[in-house]
């Protein structure tokens, strides 16, 4: 069987923990896109992708690639070129989704309704009946990507975002996304070499995902349902052969990992414990109710990984709360490596800290930094000297 041409989906600045994470899972020809990356695998690799990536939001399948799509009548002409009976049941449903930019299409809108146009004439012709169209819950999902007149035609294999574990029934006003999360935990360097602590929990997000990356298991075991399991070629055995050959990589953390979560609001807490309950982590995971600013370290070494308000979603007296961040880390957090996930810009100078790193990523549309400090017990020329 000839390999797939594969899309995996991401964040800004997520581009190489996922190419990383492809190149570890055993994928082939990885190439980083923007928010994406491209690679290479057979169906069960497609199955594989959807069911372990820690990192991505979704994998596409291209199936066809067109140029020279300069007209309606040349779209039109492209999308009737292929066998969409070979994909979709005649009484069956899709839906069309396209992204790209072109000088020769402005309206996405249009470019979706002429492709759909295309593939309901073509089962009118020869089937005399047609799929119909479904937003919500269809059969199969179309992807259509337009570069300039280049034309690129793609199946969705997730489905709902894969970001959508499934663990999460339990959330707090402004949660963090799993994948992005996920990619802050890769982006700590934290293998258990230390306690991690998320001194502002909320839903237990980031823990959770710490935990199941340090423990090998599948980003989406608890996921209940992907796009491919719709195809028409959907192999249910393979599917199951790819679930039991990951389900046996899962092991179990040291005794010496602790992962440790605060958050000062009882309603929180309640949230980030019935989650890590759905994520079947309670073992490996502690949620208590503290406030981290009248909080001290552990005696033992520790990492904190944590994503304060904005002032987006939150209100917040951005100045003094952000400085209560650095004033915890300077008297109360001696000898740590603490990172935080920042989305009021302006907010950082408030924290009174120089960071030894900044990341750019985006939560959702909002851009922030994922931003390293280095607490030392006394002066770093002190500690270096």
């Amino acid at each position: 069987m000839s390999d797939l041409k594969l899309i995996a989906k991401t964040f800004f600045g997520l581009e190489d923990v996922l190419a990383k994470e492809l190149l570890q899972l055993g994928a082939k020809a990885i190439k980083k896109g923007n928010r994406s990356v491209y690679f290479e695998g057979d169906m069960g690799f497609l199955y594989k992708a959807n069911y372990n990536l820690h990192t991505a939001l979704r994998i596409l399948m291209e199936i066809r690639r067109f140029r020279h799509i300069r007209t309606a009548g040349q779209l039109y002409a492209a999308i009737s070129k292929i066998p969409w009976d070979t994909l979709l049941n005649r009484s069956g449903s899709f839906r069309i989704d396209v992204s790209g930019k072109s000088r020769f299409f402005n309206n996405t809108q249009f470019v979706a309704q002429k492709s759909k146009d295309a593939i309901v004439d073509q089962f009118r012709r020869q089937y005399k009946m047609r799929p119909s169209v479904s937003i919500t819950n269809p059969d199969l999902r179309i992807v259509l990507h337009l570069s300039d007149d280049t034309l690129s035609v793609s199946l969705d294999s997730s489905g709902e975002s894969l970001h959508k574990r499934g663990y999460r029934s339990a959330t707090n006003i402004a949660p963090i996304n799993e994948v992005l999360a996920a990619g802050m935990v890769v982006l700590s360097g934290w293998h258990g070499q230390a306690y991690l602590l998320d001194p502002m929990c909320g839903s237990g997000t980031i823990l959770i995902e710490a935990a199941m990356q340090e423990m090998q298991i599948p980003a989406n075991i608890n996921r209940t349902a992907f796009a491919f399991e719709k195809w028409l070629n959907f192999d249910a055995d393979l599917f199951k052969i790819i679930k039991e050959s990951s389900l046996k990589r899962i092991r179990e953390l040291p005794d010496n990992i602790k992962l440790i979560g605060y958050d000062k609001a009882p309603s929180a807490v309640a949230k980030a414990i019935q989650n890590v309950k759905n994520a079947n982590l309670e073992e490996f995971i502690k949620i208590k109710q503290a406030d981290f600013f009248k909080s001290q370290k552990p005696d033992t070494p520790v990492m904190l990984l944590f994503n304060p308000p904005y002032d987006e979603r939150l209100t917040i007296d951005a100045q003094s709360f952000y400085k209560k961040i650095g004033d915890t880390l300077k008297h109360h957090y001696p000898d740590t490596t603490a990172l935080m996930l920042v989305g009021n810009l302006q907010a950082l100078k408030y924290v009174g800290l120089r960071p030894s790193k900044k990341i750019k990523l985006f939560n959702g549309k909002i851009e922030t930094r994922l931003v390293t400090y280095q607490m030392y017990s006394g002066s770093r020329k002190k500690e270096l000297s």
